[in-house]
């Protein structure tokens, strides 16, 4: 049996996100944190957290929130490896091609454009005990609130697992299950607990100490981290 989702995650409903990809309201793995942000950071100069490289915060890329959807799908007998180089250290995550060819192919499309160079993990999140949970990001507007343009639906397997290093798609409550845009989250917790809703992405393959580095971080009120996290680059390899 699944316990509780913690309590922060479940304390308030979100509407839908807007065709450009903004509203007022921010797209989590449950449900939006207590704040809501509607104005980006400024360009300022912060000290680094433990281990991660001091950066300043980046502004907003509302340009990036009129993409057109990827076509097509990535080949499913080749690997498939997304590499996010953070100034915490690099991520590599192994797509979920044959689970969630949609998903992957949208995400894969996006890394391609270079959508995801600059932008921050702008969510750090424990559990109820306390204890980590997820750490979020992709989302242009550094927010919460922001995304491509476009969603993408593809209900994950009724049997999926959110386990430690699992990486899947965010989405808004009263969104259908398996509906994503740009904003994915990597599990930090061992289990997460959360029901089969949310779009598969892959899991890491390689760099969990980094995902570790993030989600001990120190954050504000609103699960922002107090220093930015930021994906200098984004690429995608496959073998």
């Amino acid at each position: 049996m699944r316990r509780a989702l913690p309590p922060l995650l479940l304390s308030v409903a979100v509407a839908v996100l807007g065709g450009c990809g903004g509203s007022s309201h921010k797209t989590t793995t449950a449900v939006a944190p207590k704040t809501t942000m509607t104005a980006a950071p400024t360009a300022t100069s912060t000290t680094a957290g433990a281990g991660c490289a001091a950066v300043g915060q980046p502004g907003a890329h509302p340009e990036r929130t009129h993409q057109s959807p990827p076509t097509g799908t990535l080949a499913a007998n080749r690997t498939w490896t997304v590499i996010l180089d953070t100034n915490c250290g690099l991520i590599s995550i192994d797509l979920a091609v044959r689970d969630s060819p949609k998903t992957t192919a949208s995400f894969a499309g996006l890394v391609q454009r270079g959508f995801f160079d600059g932008l921050t993990f702008h969510r750090i999140a424990n559990g109820s005990d306390g204890g980590p949970f997820v750490i979020q990001g992709g989302d242009p507007l550094g927010t919460g609130v922001g995304g491509p343009g476009y969603k993408i639906i593809e209900p994950p397997p009724s049997t999926a697992d959110y386990t430690r290093g699992v990486v899947a798609m965010a989405k808004e409550s009263a969104e259908p299950a398996g509906t994503s845009g740009s904003q994915f989250f990597i599990v930090t917790a061992p289990d997460a607990q959360l029901p089969p809703q949310y779009a598969l992405l892959g899991h890491v393959s390689a760099g969990m100490g980094t995902v570790d580095r993030i989600a001990a971080l120190p954050t504000q009120g609103d699960e922002m981290p107090v220093s930015p996290v930021v994906i200098r680059t984004a690429t995608v390899q496959s073998h």
